[in-house]
């Protein structure tokens, strides 16, 4: 049985019609037609449909919409607005949050199908973790998978961004 139910997602409060136990993945593709969290594996194994629940990454494709209810939903088109909410900035939000910059600059992506749970996770990480050693960026990403094997790059990406950030974005 379909529900109307309201949830906040980039800020932004919408109201759609679900089961109450329908993923959030399919609400934010299928109704909000926000294309960053991917139908991966469906078992929360891949990381490719992670989101920002309240600032913590989460796995969308096994949480259902009734979980949600009153909380905040980031998803990779909102890392920037929420970069800029951290900052403190009351301008525009920027173009790109600083991984998602960073990752252009180092080329993460071949495929690109796991970078929005890397990016997800990797902003989770940041948000409590403002210069991760090496470990710390290994052990927050495990977990995440990538098919084409960029975790190098991954790894570059996650450091370079913490150091903008630590600059405030300058």
């Amino acid at each position: 049985m379909a529900n109307r139910l309201t949830i906040r997602v980039n800020g932004l409060v919408h109201s759609v019609t679900a089961s109450l136990d329908t993923p959030l993945l399919y609400v934010l593709h299928n109704e909000l037609h926000l294309h960053g969290p991917r139908f991966g594996c469906g078992l929360a194994q891949c990381g490719a449909c992670s989101v920002l629940l309240d600032g913590k990454e989460i796995r969308s494709c096994v949480t259902p919409v009734a979980a949600v209810s009153g909380k905040a939903i980031t998803t990779l088109e909102g890392l920037p607005a929420l970069w800029a909410k951290e900052r403190g900035t009351a301008a525009a939000s920027p173009a790109l949050h600083p991984l998602q910059q960073a990752w252009i600059d180092v080329q993460v992506p071949h495929c690109g199908y796991c970078q929005n749970g890397m990016m997800i996770q990797a902003a989770d990480l940041l948000s409590t973790t403002k210069n991760p050693t090496e470990d710390q960026i290994r052990t927050a990403m495990n977990g995440h998978l990538c098919r084409c094997g960029t975790y190098p790059r991954i790894l570059t990406a996650i450091k370079q961004a913490a150091a903008v950030m630590a600059k405030g974005g300058k």
